[in-house]
């Protein structure tokens, strides 16, 4: 069996992406594509030595790393701390219509069902158990709902 280059940086980012899945931050991932940018360009010729195939790599790896990793954190993490206003993601609730699981008193509060989960939920009038509400806002991860008539 001969060394083959292409098959072995294409291994390297298979195993790089895989350990993503195990190490939070999302950097990782760039180092995986990183190795098949390599293996690609060494399969195709571009990349003939040991030298041009590390260059290739640490240069393709580090400049997606620096210029995608933001927009791939964003796209799989939404909204973090002290960069998004909380209140923007109150239009996801507002208006929705949600089932009254718990029973829900004017002073005790109860739950209701959202999106397959459990949310705490208070009212100003009495809902009972299998009624049905309207979410009016989110009060940190309370929701504030009415009578759906």
């Amino acid at each position: 069996m001969t060394f083959n280059p292409v098959l072995m940086w294409f291994l390297a980012g298979l195993a790089l992406l895989l350990f993503e899945f195990t190490v939070p931050g999302v950097i990782l991932v760039f180092f995986g594509i990183g190795a098949w940018v390599t293996a690609l360009t060494t399969w195709v010729g571009l990349t003939g030595d040991w030298t041009s195939q590390l260059l290739t790599f640490a240069v393709s790896s580090v400049l997606m790393l620096v210029f995608l990793r933001r927009w791939f954190r964003d796209r799989f993490f939404g909204h973090r701390t002290g960069e998004l206003d909380p209140q923007d993601n109150l239009d996801e609730f507002k208006g929705q219509v949600v089932v009254v699981t718990e029973n829900i008193g004017p002073e005790s509060g109860g739950k209701v069902e959202y999106k397959g989960a459990d949310w705490s939920a208070r009212c100003d009038t009495a809902l009972p158990a299998g009624s049905r509400a309207v979410i009016l806002s989110a009060d940190g991860i309370t929701l504030v709902v009415r009578p759906e008539n």
